[in-house]
């Protein structure tokens, strides 16, 4: 009985040896292996996230780079790098800083 089922086994896999190796073969291209086609797809999308990354921090850097000329060719540029981002004053000035933010923030909690 076990060996009628063995044959008939083998029979089937005798007769369907072509489509069974297609099979295997594209389930291992596509799916399986390190270089496959699902994996290709995958370094795709990440490489792509890699380039805007390199344009974004590209843009960055060239706007540093064109203020760090700036800085080197215009003195009173400093002044007004220090006064925009740092808040630094002169001796005989006031500055006022305006907040954005909501007043009602911390009444509603």
């Amino acid at each position: 009985m076990e060996k009628k089922k063995l044959l008939s086994i083998l029979s089937a896999v005798a007769r369907h040896k072509y489509l069974i190796t297609i099979v295997i073969g594209v389930l291992f291209i596509g799916f399986i292996d390190e270089n496959s086609f699902m994996q290709r797809v995958k370094y795709d999308i990440q490489i792509s996230g890699l380039k805007e990354e390199i344009k974004k921090y590209n843009a960055i850097n060239d706007s540093a780079n064109t203020q760090l000329e700036k800085l080197k060719r215009n003195p009173r540029y400093i002044e007004k790098i220090a006064r925009e981002r740092y808040f630094m004053k002169a001796d005989d000035e006031d500055i006022f800083v305006i907040s954005t933010d909501n007043v009602n923030d911390d009444t509603e909690k």
